[in-house]
């Protein structure tokens, strides 16, 4: 694609946890190739704590994330983007915005694990399986030899990587 990192923004609808961890998670793995952003299609507007203390507690980044709507990375000046991952069924359903650059798009869905009613351990665990989920499926994306791969190719093995 060019020199610069590749500019991933991954999606969903509150933007307070699946589509955070993503992103905390692309950018401690991302060794100046990539760059992760987050945003959502009806943000909370605050990110899930849970969220945050487990990425913390990975030694993951957390500095700078927060809870905002997609349309700020369709606005002029912001980061050319290269893929656009959804991470939940609803924001996969939406009209999105018209993204510069015409980004690869795929659908890397999962439970959401803010939504999940239960005791604090029942919650920890299923915010620690999302990340095992999203650490998996990062890991396999960042793997993919990405310059030498035909665009049609390249978006199978994306998508694939979403089902794993």
């Amino acid at each position: 694609m060019n020199d610069r990192p590749y500019n991933i923004l991954f999606l969903c609808t509150g933007n307070s946890a699946r589509s955070i961890l993503a992103e905390s998670i692309l950018n401690h793995r991302a060794r100046g190739r990539f760059r992760g952003f987050s945003a959502g299609s009806h943000p909370k507007g605050v990110v899930h704590p849970l969220a945050l203390m487990l990425l913390e507690r990975m030694g993951m980044p957390t500095e700078g994330l927060r809870s905002k709507a997609w349309d700020e990375f369709a606005r002029p000046g912001a980061p050319l983007l290269d893929f656009v991952f959804t991470v939940c069924d609803n924001a996969a359903g939406e009209v999105c915005p018209v993204w510069p650059g015409q980004p690869m798009t795929a659908h890397w869905g999962q439970q959401d694990p803010a939504g999940i009613e239960g005791t604090d351990i029942e919650k920890i665990n299923t915010f620690r399986e999302a990340i095992r989920v999203l650490e998996r499926r990062i890991e396999l994306f960042t793997a993919l030899p990405i310059a030498s791969l035909d665009r049609l190719t390249l978006g199978n093995r994306v998508r694939q990587t979403g089902k794993s």
